[in-house]
């Protein structure tokens, strides 16, 4: 292992050489390697180079304890205060060689299916708009299942580690997967055929589709930028991100948001929030002044007009993982130490109030539907056990609910009168709360595999059925009758984790997250 991990330190050009720089290489290949690559590129988890860590404080910290509520374990117990110092200062040295991943590159890596001819209508009897795929972890498949039978129509390789939501085109024939590794598979459901597969970034967080369906965004750590790709040809339009400052910054994540006709963009290291747009008319969005002196009469700088015209948001810390009302007016990020919520108004670009959203809250997660006449918005947290139910007229605080752990997926459908929340992480990761939508009490708990992860509940079209995930290598997917709380049927599935139905994605029915 050490020598393997020399070889590797060696063809890096890595700048630091010695025993104690030899030995944090065979550290790093022996406890580092298999999540964030030989190379230190990323793979499952984010690439560990100056270029991704440049603003990341309390390494040796992550390193010791790990990070709460993600697979990034601690290793105090394995590795000494000095080897974890040497494995921050070896993540932390330059790459000699950092891949260009540019406009040309992606191109270059553009993979079309060669015996794929586009279906004239769906190939099976099913209800296209009823079809559920669900994602499985353990050997890189997605299963594409009939929402009325729970039969498997087809079963097709994804691309390794799929992070993030697939997106549905608005028609809902194709749909868009992703990998963390920056792979995106197009596949036709009508067709039940890959399409193809494009790279559009070495270290990516995830998809969105435009409104019209002609363009999906992907947000990168590595290199730091969006790309944007046509939906049809998966060719790339590039787009680099650079903050007011002109330095550039990862994207933590990218919406779609159809009822504004645009992309926004968290990102990870500025103090702004960008909107690009997917409108051929949009702007201008002025980037400098703007001198007006009679009507009619204006001078601007550095303004942008058009398809994918940026606009910069700006705010007083960096925020991540967004949620936003219906009409997407106003959106709801939190601050990297996951303390608060913030409310921005997208139109005049304001704040508009402060949410108390202490334990890291999952925005991402969050869900709304109707109670006493108001829309309110609810939260799992990742570091506490608590689900936070907020009134999205005035932005107060409505309830705290206690759960009997931290949660990580909330579900629901507008004909349910119940939330499905589970308790992804702790000794009662095996449950699932059903919690009342009027009453905000739990109501029953679910625990369909004992001592196993079950998490992340998907409901068909209707509403009639919700399905669950035994999160485990020798998993399941659960359905239950969502009036009566029954198992209906158990389909064994490899480590299956998200479930995303065709109707409720591109409709983005109340109580699914968007």
């Amino acid at each position: 292992m050490r020598g393997y991990a020399g070889a590797v330190a060696a063809a890096l050009g890595l700048a630091l050489a010695g025993p104690a720089w030899a030995d944090a290489a065979a550290d790093y290949a022996e406890h580092c390697a298999s999540c964030h690559a030989e190379t230190r590129m990323g793979g499952t988890g984010p690439a560990l180079i100056p270029e991704t860590l440049g603003r990341v404080k309390g390494l040796d910290q992550v390193i010791a304890d790990g990070r709460p509520s993600t697979q990034m374990e601690g290793f105090a117990d394995r590795l000494s205060a000095d080897q974890i110092a040497a494995l921050v200062d070896y993540i932390k040295a330059p790459v000699e060689n950092v891949p260009a991943w540019g406009e040309a590159e992606i191109a270059a890596s553009r993979e079309m299916a060669a015996d794929y001819t586009p279906a004239d209508k769906p190939v099976f009897t099913a209800d296209p708009m009823n079809i559920t795929l669900v994602v499985e972890t353990g050997d890189h498949h997605i299963s594409v299942l009939d929402g009325d039978t729970f039969d498997v129509l087809d079963r097709f390789a994804t691309p390794y580690a799929v992070h993030g939501g697939p997106k549905f085109s608005p028609d809902g024939r194709y749909v868009f997967v992703m990998s963390r590794d920056g792979w995106v598979e197009k596949y036709d459901i009508w067709s039940l055929k890959e399409v193809g597969r494009v790279r559009a970034g070495l270290n990516s967080r995830n998809i969105a589709m435009s409104h019209d369906g002609k363009w999906l965004a992907v947000a990168n750590y590595l290199p730091q930028t969006l790309t944007i790709l046509s939906t049809d040809t998966l060719e790339p339009v590039k787009v680099d991100v650079k903050a007011r400052d002109g330095k550039p910054s990862r994207v933590s994540a990218v919406y779609q948001a159809p009822e504004r006709k645009s992309f926004i963009l968290a990102l990870k290291d500025a103090p702004e929030i960008w909107e690009v747009a997917t409108d051929p008319d949009a702007g201008p969005y002025e980037d400098g002044y703007v001198h007006s002196y009679e009507k009619g009469a204006k001078e601007s700088f550095g303004a942008q007009v058009g398809l994918f015209a940026r606009r910069r948001i700006p705010v007083e810390e960096p925020l991540d993982d967004f949620f936003f009302d219906q009409g997407y007016k106003n959106l709801i990020g939190t601050n990297r130490e996951g303390t608060k919520g913030v409310v921005i108004n997208l139109i005049s670009g304001g704040k508009v109030a402060e949410l108390p959203l202490p334990g890291m809250p999952h925005l991402g997660s969050g869900i709304t539907w109707k109670r006493d006449g108001h829309t309110v918005m609810a939260t799992p947290h990742l570091n506490e056990g608590v689900l936070s139910v907020i009134d999205m007229t005035d932005w107060s605080l409505v309830k705290q609910i206690r759960t009997d752990g931290p949660g990580f997926f909330l579900r629901s459908h507008e004909t349910s009168p119940y939330v499905w929340a589970d308790v992804f992480f702790g000794p009662h990761k095996d449950e699932m709360h059903i919690i009342d939508k009027q009453s905000l009490e739990i109501v029953r708990t679910l625990n369909p595999a004992p001592g196993k992860t079950v998490a992340h509940t998907e409901f068909t079209r209707d509403g009639s059925h919700a399905l669950v995930s035994i999160w485990d290598d020798d998993g399941a997917v659960i359905v239950y009758d969502a009036r009566t709380l029954e198992e209906v049927r158990r389909l064994p599935m490899k480590k299956p984790s998200g479930k995303y139905n065709v109707w409720n994605k591109i409709n983005f029915e109340e109580g699914t997250s968007h």
